[in-house]
């Protein structure tokens, strides 16, 4: 099975000069957990869930809500990714991108183009997801 049959297609993405509002309304409406950070269509950084959360505080949205508090919303989203990308290309095998997940540490495997343009997006749980389904796969035809 390649990358190309598993990664995600369909890219939640924003530009470096977004701000965490609006982050944090693409997380909540995609119910996601990474976005891809865009300077001129070129992959620039990854923007983490847990990277947003660990900028915002646990008072938004609620009475206790501070002015600062709010304006931590404006700050830019380049100001909090990851930079340091580790990518691969649409013909890796899913063995080398367990590899890349296991050595790098890493939750999310953007796949770029030549010209460092994103074009899917691969997670450890669609790793997890294709191993569950081939074993299930597995166990129906043993049975019959």
């Amino acid at each position: 099975m390649s990358i190309g049959q598993i990664m995600s297609k369909k890219l939640i993405t924003l530009e470096i000069d977004d701000h965490l509002d609006k982050a944090k309304a693409l997380f909540e409406q995609h119910k996601i957990h990474h976005i891809l950070v865009l300077n001129n269509k070129e992959l620039a950084g990854i923007l983490t869930d847990r990277d947003l959360y660990k900028q915002l505080s646990p008072y938004i949205g609620t009475s206790k809500e501070t002015p600062r508090d709010s304006t931590l919303l404006h700050k830019k989203v380049h100001l909090v990714m990851t930079r340091e990308l580790v990518t691969t290309t649409i013909n890796s095998s899913i063995n080398d991108v367990v590899m890349l997940f296991y050595k790098e540490h890493i939750s999310c495997l953007p796949i770029v183009d030549e010209n460092f343009h994103p074009i899917g997006i691969i997670s450890w749980r669609d790793i997890i997801k294709v191993a569950a389904l081939q074993h299930l796969k597995k166990i129906a035809k043993a049975k019959t």
